[in-house]
């Protein structure tokens, strides 16, 4: 898998000295998508994620599944059919059992793409399409595209990891706003999705 990735890696250490240094100090990228998980499903555990802690997020999906104990993650009719308390007994927020509801009305009515589909979909209209969706943003469906689809040039400028990982590998004051991360991010293209994961993983100064 690392060598999949080092093309990337290369062309990011060439950008300048601080990029250099911080990749070989993590060493190669260990990206590891998950490969054909279908949309529904990849937006359903993003928004569980979503301001969380990987840990909680991890526990609150684990809850989840045990509802639906058949294996596999829940389809959407058993989503749209489950009791709000056993949702909230998952550990899911009001906004958010509405959210996944939603999702799950919305694969159900077609408006989610299947797997084939949504990988024959530029980025931009995908992330167009999604955001319609209550409680689903730019940074979830990025997510969607990074984690399911394998996309290489994703750069999600409103995560605070990235930006933040940016502000410590150049030792600045403060984070770049949202416009300036995509600007920068320009000249990591095509390979912004790597550079996210390198700056996800720049150690606090």
């Amino acid at each position: 898998m690392p060598e999949r990735y080092q093309p990337a890696t290369d062309f990011l250490s060439s950008i300048d000295e601080d990029w250099r240094r911080h990749i070989a100090a993590v060493g190669p990228c260990l990206h590891q998508p998950q490969a054909a998980r279908d949309p529904y499903e990849s937006l359903m555990r993003a928004i569980a994620y979503q301001q969380l802690h990987a840990r909680a997020g991890d526990a609150i999906i684990g809850r989840l599944l045990a509802l639906f104990p058949s294996g596999g993650f829940p389809r959407p009719e058993q989503i749209v059919a489950s009791d709000f308390d056993q949702l909230r007994d998952c550990g899911f927020s009001a906004s958010k059992i509405a959210t996944l509801q939603g999702i799950a009305q919305a694969t159900l009515d077609g408006v989610v793409p299947d797997y084939a589909t949504a990988l024959a979909m530029d980025d931009e209209a995908l992330i167009e399409r999604l955001i319609t969706l209550r409680g689903v943003g730019r940074w979830t469906v990025e997510m969607l595209l990074i984690y399911s689809l394998e996309r290489p040039d994703i750069l999600p400028a409103d995560d605070f990891g990235v930006r933040e990982g940016y502000r410590r590998l150049k030792g600045l004051q403060a984070q770049p706003t949202r416009r300036q991360m995509i600007e920068i991010g320009l000249a990591w293209s095509p390979y912004r999705t790597v550079a996210s994961w390198y700056l996800w993983r720049v150690p606090g100064r």
